[in-house]
């Protein structure tokens, strides 16, 4: 679920400052003032969306790179593959038209002797299924800090459209 903190939640929304938390396998939908914030990437995947005509925004924590890998619940944001339309259908609702593009962080290998030879990690997996979900809704890819061996947390101020992610390994990249 969602968490949301604001500066002065009585003011209009655009004059508010507002983060909303992406818990895993979750997301959220956000306007201008709004930084959608998740946190513990790993092998997940965050991918956001952004009209800069629009000012709208969109976070997913993707946690899988396909339901065969899950029992269970499904939560829209858990896969690349249902993260993308309900995302992109909340954007609509809120002005966005085809302006949309994406960015893409996480997707670590965490665990690399713990796999096959050969086998690509959950975290490359995950990456791929990001952008097959990307490419399925016509929405490019402009940006990237994928892969490698650590965790991340991103930043994603709708407003500017920019994207902070930050690593205590490998300090703050801007995509």
């Amino acid at each position: 679920m969602m968490d949301l903190s604001c500066e002065n939640p009585s003011a209009p929304m655009t004059a508010r400052r507002c983060q909303l938390n992406v818990g895993i396998a979750d997301y959220a939908v956000g306007e201008s003032g709004t930084t959608l914030v998740t946190i513990g990437l790993g092998s997940c995947v965050a991918i956001a969306l952004h009209s800069r005509r629009a000012g709208v925004g969109a976070l997913a924590h993707v946690l899988l790179p396909h339901a065969g890998l899950s029992g269970g619940f499904h939560s829209p944001g858990k896969f690349a593959s249902t993260a993308l339309p309900v995302m992109l259908r909340r954007m609509r609702e809120l002005g966005v038209t085809d302006d949309v593009e994406a960015r893409v962080a996480g997707g670590s290998s965490m665990f690399p002797a713990l796999l096959a030879p050969g086998t690509p990690s959950l975290g490359a997996r995950n990456v791929a299924a990001a952008r097959a979900a990307c490419t399925a809704h016509d929405v490019a890819v402009v940006a990237e800090d994928v892969g490698g061996g650590h965790g991340r947390s991103v930043y994603f101020d709708v407003a500017q459209g920019s994207v902070l992610v930050r690593s205590v390994q490998h300090g703050d990249v801007a995509i």
